[in-house]
């Protein structure tokens, strides 16, 4: 695939490859870290119940097997206090057969609920799921002190991925990888064995995790990938196809955008949804075109390893591992039928693309 990307050219891509190697060959020397000797990380986790669950998938080049549906980090599980609906939903998520969980320093607020959930299981289970988190500092020392909560809050002495969260602008990459920024932490905690792959996320524009990926090789990249995405700034365009050729762990997020491009969802008011961090950008008072199951397909028929979705219920859940367990992918055609469907909801279930950003 060619990255001469219009856009990429509009920043001058060159010279921020230029900058962005050298920082990341200075990353890379040994001097650059303390070491760890003799630790090792134990074998990859393995849930038992996933080969029957659902069909798995490669994590790109990791040697992992992935169930198609993975367990997001959000929706009950950010909820404050919510441990009587969000642990829950997690164990029987892990008896369904799910073996991947996504969760972040940041979802929850302050207090991290997510990781508060996730580490009432993992205290017990750790061996049966594969354990993503993120931080959305930009700086070394304050991705060092997001790691550290997270082991503490997750019940775990390592994480099997550790990534940069909500990646979006050039500004975000220039700050990661310069002296002293985010890039660093992660290679450190790499080279101790703490973290076993890192990655990258994004959901914002397309050009700023481009230049990530072509900085460092990632392990896999979290993308948000749902059917309208086609129609404002697309992922599909060309870093879908980069993260492809770099045979990366491809995560879709943003299935059914926040309820919005689904034909069950039932908009709240105007004024509730301004004041929702999620609409303050873009209200609707329409519901979305597809049903969930073919907001998954769509997304599944994609070259990706799995999807992760928040569940607010665990009858959400079941009806998720379903739909996985029965998945068939859709054609071209019928992929392109689901787009121009989704094409009237498309800036609602995208709303996370329209916020201004430096």
């Amino acid at each position: 695939m060619s990255d001469k990307h219009p856009s990429l050219r509009r920043h001058g891509r060159r010279e921020f490859l230029k900058a962005g190697s050298a920082v990341t060959a200075a990353l890379l020397t040994p001097s650059a870290f303390a070491t760890a000797p003799g630790k090792t990380l134990p074998a990859l986790p393995s849930n038992p119940r996933t080969q029957a669950a659902m069909p798995t998938r490669n994590l790109g080049k990791t040697g992992y097997k992935v169930g198609i549906f993975s367990l997001g980090g959000q929706a009950s599980l950010e909820r404050p206090n919510n441990f009587d609906v969000a642990v829950p939903i997690i164990e029987r998520a892990l008896d369904l057969g799910v073996n991947y969980i996504d969760t972040s320093s940041i979802y929850g607020g302050p207090q991290r609920w997510s990781e508060q959930y996730v580490g009432k299981v993992m205290a017990h289970r750790r061996n049966e799921a594969f354990l993503a988190t993120k931080t959305k500092e930009r700086t070394r020392d304050g991705s060092m002190r997001m790691i550290e909560k997270s082991l503490q809050l997750l019940q775990t002495d390592h994480v099997d991925l550790w990534q940069l969260h909500d990646v979006g602008t050039m500004t975000d990459i220039n700050e990661i990888f310069a002296k002293g920024g985010a890039m660093e932490a992660l290679l450190e905690m790499h080279q101790q064995k703490v973290v076993r792959y890192l990655g990258i996320t994004g959901h914002y524009r397309p050009d700023a995790l481009i230049e990530g990926i072509h900085r460092y090789p990632f392990d896999t990249i979290l993308m948000a990938m749902n059917a309208a995405d086609p129609h404002h700034y697309s992922f599909n365009d060309a870093l879908l196809p980069l993260a492809v050729e770099k045979q990366m762990g491809i995560i879709g997020m943003k299935i059914p955008g926040r309820g919005r491009i689904l034909s069950t969802w039932t908009p709240p008011t105007i004024e509730q949804q301004k004041h929702s961090w999620e609409g303050m950008t873009i209200q609707t008072t329409n519901p979305g075109t597809l049903s969930m199951r073919e907001a998954m397909y769509y997304t599944l028929s994609r070259p990706v390893s799995t999807v992760i979705i928040g569940c607010d219920t665990i009858a959400q859940l079941e009806e998720n591992v379903q739909l996985a367990r029965e998945f068939t992918p859709f054609n071209d055609a019928q992929q392109q039928q689901l787009v121009a469907r989704a094409e009237p909801c498309a800036k609602p279930s995208l709303f996370f693309r329209f916020y201004d950003r430096p």
